[in-house]
């Protein structure tokens, strides 16, 4: 990323939200920032319900030309005409979500802290890597993607990256230069106000 260019915004949906609530939250979200991708994260495996938040976000993003993806589900990505897929096993999936999906589909690959999983996944075929969380958490294995991570990427690596998990507006601020992209979801959907949430977070990037 060039110097004079900020990072976009990629909007990672709740791990559980209601149908009937959920796409008017976003769908407002959208219409106050630009977004350049949105990522449905359900962590349901139940596949009708997958299909209806599928469907009914994908009303929202592309009346507002905004890409939609999904979280690890190639072959729904593929039926339900979503413009890709996010895979969180590194670069194990790359070259068969690739295959299914073709060359024009959005591939990404979400590396952890991992640098050599980053370049293994790019090396695969996909379209962006994904790093994080970015501050401590309790989740998974504790691990961190350190600003050095992101450095060193951004340096030495063409291949876009984003910056996702447990971000603040200091930590945007930070990581600003050295990102493509912020992946923000429950930082605030977990707020009553996503707009100004959103607005917060983001302030340093504009």
């Amino acid at each position: 990323m060039s110097q004079d260019e900020q990072p976009q915004i990629y909007l990672i949906s709740p791990p559980e939200f209601d149908l009937m609530v959920f796409p008017d939250r976003l769908a407002a979200v959208l219409d106050q920032h630009e977004v350049a991708c949105v990522r449905l994260a359900l962590a349901t495996h139940d596949e009708d319900r997958l299909c209806r938040a599928a469907d009914a976000l994908r009303e929202v993003t592309h009346a507002r030309d905004v890409a939609l993806v999904i979280d690890r589900h190639i072959l729904l990505a593929e039926r339900l005409g979503l413009d890709g897929v996010h895979l969180e096993d590194g670069a194990r999936s790359v070259r068969k979500a690739r295959k299914a999906l073709g060359a024009d589909a959005i591939v990404g690959a979400f590396c952890g802290n991992s640098s050599h999983e980053g370049m293994s996944a790019g090396e695969a075929g996909c379209d962006y890597i994904s790093f994080g969380p970015v501050t401590e958490t309790a989740l998974a294995d504790g691990g961190i993607a350190e600003d050095e991570l992101f450095e060193w990427w951004s340096q030495m690596i063409e291949l876009p990256v984003v910056a996702e998990g447990g971000l603040d507006a200091e930590t945007v601020t930070r990581l600003a230069p050295l990102t493509d992209f912020f992946g923000i979801g429950e930082e605030i959907w977990s707020q009553d106000d996503a707009i100004a949430a959103f607005t917060a977070l983001t302030a340093a990037l504009r």
